[in-house]
């Protein structure tokens, strides 16, 4: 994989971007391409601006400055609901509807855009996430564990069959056998399906393991965008020097 991906042929795009809470910078300028089938992860202390970051790209956080494009068309020109149907999003801890039963969760995205085959593509989900239909479609979210939810949520993220997927955390809160389950069930669904994906993870192993580059993050700005091999051969800054010391990476 190219270690860099200009606008033109990237399928997440954000152009220096600025955004503040109040008197506090959630990102400083920040740059970042990535292309399709690319998966890139977002890795950094808390606050460090990596969910701010990914959450552009839905629209779920406005930017102050700056330019944020998805497949090529400036998000602001994009009506933010469809352009959420349009991209698959994992928050952390999932986001189940409980009050909806697991094959209904799934079918969410089909439902609203009114495709016929909703359900139909919502038990194929559950099947690609190793959650056949037949035995857990009926369910509620509080009768299956913490890693089938997050099952779940990843199969809802896909019903809709989308090209880009944005994931928050996706597999934090899971036990380590769990987690090492999800993140192979991960590997497999974007060899397969050939997914772009932008990874929001504290887990710089996670990182070396899931994603083709890894964009460290600290204080609102980028400090390095490498793959795995680079980041370990030649940190940009002695932060990034220190995080794979601490993580044990190097």
């Amino acid at each position: 994989m190219p270690a860099t991906a200009s606008t033109s042929d990237a399928a997440l795009s954000a152009g220096t971007v600025h955004k503040r809470y109040g008197a506090t910078v959630a990102l400083g300028g920040v740059s970042l391409q990535v292309r399709r089938g690319e998966c890139v992860a977002l890795v950094g202390e808390s606050g460090s601006g990596k969910s701010t970051l990914l959450r552009l790209f839905n629209r779920l956080v406005e930017p102050d400055a700056g330019e944020v494009r998805v497949d090529g068309r400036d998000v602001r020109t994009t009506d933010a609901v469809g352009l959420r149907r349009h991209v698959g999003y994992v928050p952390q801890e999932g986001g189940l509807l409980p009050h909806w039963r697991v094959l209904r969760n799934v079918a969410l995205v089909p439902w609203l855009k009114r495709e016929p085959q909703a359900e139909a593509r919502a038990a194929a989900a559950l099947e690609r996430v190793g959650l056949p239909p037949a035995s857990y479609g009926r369910r509620w979210p509080h009768q299956l564990s913490g890693g089938q939810r997050q099952r779940v949520a990843i199969a809802r993220a896909l019903a809709a069959e989308p090209r880009i997927i944005l994931l928050d955390e996706p597999f934090g809160a899971l036990d380590a056998i769990t987690r090492g389950e999800l993140q192979d069930a991960f590997l497999t669904l974007r060899r397969e399906l050939h997914l772009t994906a932008l990874l929001v993870t504290h887990d710089l192993h996670e990182a070396v393991r899931l994603a083709d580059r890894i964009a460290v993050m600290r204080q609102g700005r980028i400090e390095q965008l490498a793959d795995a091999e680079a980041l370990r051969r030649a940190p940009a800054t002695e932060y990034v020097a220190q995080l794979l010391r601490q993580a044990g990476v190097g």
